[in-house]
């Protein structure tokens, strides 16, 4: 007798690439779903991406605030960007810290890894704790944010509610670090 897991997988045939550079895949997967129908389905393909909640002693987080042109909406967002090719995430995370923000992150431990979007989109996404961190220098390459800030964690619940804080990666890996914080209690 199959399984649950055997009664609903979708087989997947085989993926047609039908657009592709450097920040993003976009193919064509021959599926046949589990009553026998076989169609074509889009896959979007983007690399991965490395998060940092940097936690400070303070109980604040490292934290900018930036635009996003797709939405036009700005928010609070965790330090974090794609990872290179050969790159270990922890690593990318790091770097992500040091040049969007400045300040070099210490003590760091994997928090969660997901997917934002698992039904047609393939962008794994990293996200790591690091407690605590020391300003080394200024951002490099182009401007990520127009505000850095430490901002208490006491906070974030409320900017949450109000919207500052929107995008899934800020929003997880938040999330992910309070309940580390409480031993999983919530």
């Amino acid at each position: 007798m199959a399984t649950n897991e055997e009664r609903s997988r979708w087989i997947v045939h085989g993926e047609r690439l039908i657009y592709d550079n450097r920040w993003i895949r976009l193919g064509l997967v021959d599926v046949e779903i589990p009553d026998g129908e076989r169609f074509e389905h889009h896959a979007v393909h983007l690399d991965r991406a490395a998060i940092a909640v940097v936690v400070d002693d303070q109980e604040r987080v490292l934290l900018m605030w930036r635009h996003r042109f797709l939405f036009d909406r700005w928010g609070w967002e965790l330090p974090g960007g794609l990872i290179e090719a050969g790159e270990d995430p922890m690593t990318a995370a790091l770097r992500e810290v040091e040049e969007e923000t400045g300040y070099r992150a210490k003590e760091v431990e994997h928090l969660v890894t997901y997917q934002p979007m698992a039904g047609m989109v393939d962008s794994e996404h990293i996200v790591f704790l690091a407690r605590g961190a020391e300003l080394v220098g200024e951002t490099t390459g182009e401007i990520e944010a127009d505000l850095i800030e430490w901002i208490p964690m006491s906070e974030v619940p409320g900017m949450i509610a109000r919207g500052d804080i929107w995008t899934s990666g800020t929003l997880i890996g938040l999330y992910a670090a309070r309940e580390r914080f409480n031993g999983g209690r919530g």
